[in-house]
């Protein structure tokens, strides 16, 4: 999509909202007028893929220095994953496994499985607005569905949650 920043008309839009309340529009601004206005925040300069770089060059435990698991079906190296971030194949979750789970466990704040998408340390109030936003989700899709005692049942949980 190649279209002007709604605000400055002068920089290619990168950041693209749709506004549904109280009417459906859409917004389409560059970065720089997305901050101004408060829609997006930078905090760091640093970009995701510096970010996962930082996260994946330190040691692995298991993995001594000399060692380098190669996947028989792809080829890669497990340094060409810490490298490039990105795993060559499926079975690489296999062939790396021991080396991936400490790293899983630092994503995940020591668990080995995905724990949600809200970390732990965020505060009760983000905690609270993710979980209302979810709820009004499944209440939509119950209304549409036509499953009235589900949609029954999860206004009751939203009103529940909007008391606390």
């Amino acid at each position: 999509m190649n279209v002007l920043c709604q605000h400055c008309k002068e920089v290619k839009a990168t950041v693209h909202i749709m506004d549904n309340f109280p009417e459906k529009r859409e917004r389409h601004l560059c970065e720089e007028c997305a901050i101004k206005e408060g829609v997006i925040f930078k905090q760091n300069q640093e970009t995701t893929n510096e970010i996962l770089h930082e996260f994946l060059k330190h040691k692995v435990v298991g993995l001594k220095e000399g060692d380098d698991l190669t996947c028989p079906q792809c080829g890669m190296s497990f340094r060409e994953f810490q490298s490039r971030g990105l795993l060559g194949c499926p079975h690489d979750y296999d062939i790396f496994r021991d080396a991936l789970l400490p790293l899983i466990q630092r994503a995940h704040e020591e668990a080995d499985h995905h724990v949600g998408k809200v970390p732990v340390r965020v505060d009760e109030n983000v905690r609270k607005q993710t979980g209302l936003l979810r709820l009004r989700r499944e209440l939509k899709e119950a209304v549409e569905q036509e499953d009235y005692e589900v949609a029954a049942r999860v206004r009751d949980q939203i009103q529940s949650l909007e008391s606390t």
